[in-house]
């Protein structure tokens, strides 16, 4: 169960609020210089002491579905290519993607947080479209270890 803070659930039961939530967006990877930090806002937010620059984008939050794994989609603009020349610089290793939901009033709180890998991503001269998932558990071997002599010796004993 997620802990709201005072200010995010007195802004979600008023009839009316001033209240705004900015989605903030980091995009990083051992191989890039500096981390992609963007935010939904119109004017740069200051979020724990790093800098989150506006730019366009629309974030789906990951669906809960019985059924299969969670997926979020990101659909952010290419204008710039800072995007694509991140994508194109990390080969066959995925970015990591930290989405972070946050009062603008009180941007160092931290409402929801999630963390993903990119994943089928796919760009145009507009738009850079993407999912992100959660690490792949399910491709994970199971059981985790080998059940060998070598490996576990004592379950293969034998009494004489």
């Amino acid at each position: 169960m997620r802990t709201l803070s005072s200010a995010d659930i007195q802004a979600m039961n008023a009839s009316e609020t001033g209240q705004a939530y900015l989605c903030l967006i980091k995009i990083s990877h051992p191989n890039l210089p500096l981390p992609i930090t963007v935010t939904s806002d119109a004017v740069p937010t200051v979020s724990n002491g790093v800098t989150f620059v506006p730019f366009p984008f629309v974030f789906q939050i990951p669906d809960d579905r019985a059924d299969q794994l969670p997926i979020a989609k990101l659909q952010i603009d290419n204008t710039d290519l800072s995007i694509i020349n991140a994508i194109r610089s990390v080969g066959n290793v995925p970015l990591t993607v930290q989405m972070q939901i946050v009062l603008a009033a009180t941007p160092n709180t931290i409402e929801a947080q999630w963390t993903m890998n990119m994943r089928n991503v796919n760009w145009d001269a507009a738009q850079v479209t993407m999912d992100l998932r959660f690490d792949e558990i399910l491709d994970e071997p199971f059981p985790g270890d080998l059940v060998t002599p070598s490996t576990l010796p004592a379950v293969f004993l034998v009494e004489d």
